[in-house]
């Protein structure tokens, strides 16, 4: 199981992410879950203390990686064939939720065709990650459309494109739909989050059902998730309490029962 979780920034895909990847542990799966977002938070809901999440160098800003990997004798000429495995095994950590954790970073100002030496490292890591390991990948992406063109997830199996009930929201949440078709995407699904009532949930269920976007659920607005978010703890922490978090993993019930 390959899923992607995108979305506008601010939409609440990262506690998505993590949710479905601590539900899928919970069902037996071994799980990778993949930081691929430009400010990296994915660590701390899934229960890895401050402190030590900001001490997590991400694979893109691992000079010394990157330059093993890539560098040859040649000035301005790097190797482009190079093995990944060894990444996941030296780099990843081990949550409290019995999920790895690979924070992955992006690198910024890379355009499509760029072949700079991080972005070559990124691509075949990602592309290593999707295609050959058998493990259940979470991958929280950056937000925004950006990595769509970047050939980051035409290998995913499911993306998630989380909305709240604004239209800039939404509108980005159509245009993600309509490039994971594109790329060929098997799944797409549009996610609405942070439903604070009956008028939003109805006004998202409009926008997707007028938009020809599959709507997989909705997520209530819940006081808990913030109040863990104000204190610094993973809101998983809370989850017996927590309306949204009951949701999300509902929305993991329905994706094993698609496979």
């Amino acid at each position: 199981m390959k899923i992607a979780v995108s979305g506008k920034g601010g939409v609440g895909k990262t506690l998505i992410a993590g949710v479905l990847a601590e539900y899928l542990a919970g069902k037996g799966f071994t799980v990778l879950a993949i930081d691929a977002d430009a400010t990296p938070n994915l660590a701390l809901t899934l229960g890895i203390p401050h402190d030590e999440a900001a001490k997590i160098v991400p694979i893109s800003e691992n000079t010394p990686l990157i330059e093993s990997k890539t560098q040859t004798s040649m000035p301005g000429v790097y190797n482009l064939s190079f093995s990944v495995e060894d990444i996941v095994e030296k780099f990843s950590v081990k949550t409290p939720y019995n999920v790895n954790l690979l924070v992955m970073g992006t690198v910024k100002s890379a355009g499509a065709g760029c072949m700079c030496p991080a972005n070559t490292v990124i691509r075949a890591l990602l592309h290593h990650l999707l295609v050959k390991r058998k493990e259940a990948v979470i991958t929280d992406m950056e937000a925004g459309v950006e990595h769509m063109g970047r050939g980051t997830a035409e290998h995913v199996e499911t993306m998630l494109i989380v909305t709240d009930s604004s239209l800039k929201a939404l509108e980005t949440a159509k245009k993600l739909y309509g490039l994971a078709k594109q790329i060929g995407i098997k799944e797409a699904f549009m996610v609405g989050n942070k439903v604070t009532n009956k008028s939003e949930s109805e006004l998202i269920e409009q926008f997707a059902k007028q938009n020809e976007v599959p709507l997989l659920g909705l997520i209530p607005h819940d006081e808990k998730i913030l109040e863990a978010d104000r204190h610094g703890e993973s809101p998983l922490e809370h989850a017996n309490q927590s309306i949204g978090i009951t949701a999300v993993r509902k929305l993991g019930e329905k994706l094993l029962k698609r496979k």
